[in-house]
């Protein structure tokens, strides 16, 4: 088994900061979450979801990040490694961002500063998921470097499988 290097908590761009989960984001990322049209889990439910994305953390060395706006301070998302369809060795990096910030280049700016905490991992590749519809988020993966792999379909219609080679 190759081991890897844990991946830093603490990511800093020039207009975000990536850090670790509080219990306190846990009302923001509901109003987050309900923005995908359904109905999203509780505020308590999602404080245990946290502790739950901590503890995993602490396991697995990789990490889902909530993102700040540096001068504003304000919760505006999050970005990370997950295992999802992926594996720890060649993990997942998965982003999704209010949509009153989209369009001007966080998510872009989060998911390369999360690319390069994996390069520093010493991992070798990255995977991506996206739905075939998200144009703005394949986007994103495009200036990143990342590559279509293949497409499969899944109950909410068909998913673009994406790869990045790491140095």
């Amino acid at each position: 088994m190759t081991t890897y290097e844990t991946m830093s908590c603490h990511l800093e761009t020039e207009r975000l900061t990536l850090r670790p989960w509080a219990e306190s984001d846990a009302a923001e990322f509901r109003a987050l979450l309900a923005e995908r049209g359904k109905e999203p889990p509780t505020v308590e439910a999602l404080r245990t979801f946290i502790a739950e994305l901590l503890a995993a953390t602490e396991n697995t060395g990789i990490a889902l990040l909530p993102i700040q706006r540096r001068e504003e301070g304000d919760f505006i998302g999050y970005c990370g490694l997950i295992t999802g369809r992926a594996t720890l060795d060649e993990p997942e990096i998965a982003y999704e961002l209010f949509q009153r910030v989209h369009g001007r280049g966080y998510a872009t700016e989060a998911a390369g500063a999360v690319v390069e905490a994996a390069i520093a991992t010493g991992r070798k590749r990255l995977w991506s998921t996206v739905g075939a519809w998200n144009a703005p988020s394949l986007r994103v993966l495009e200036k990143l470097g990342f590559e279509r792999d293949r497409v499969s379909t899944e109950e909410n219609g068909e998913v673009v499988w994406l790869t990045r080679s790491l140095p």
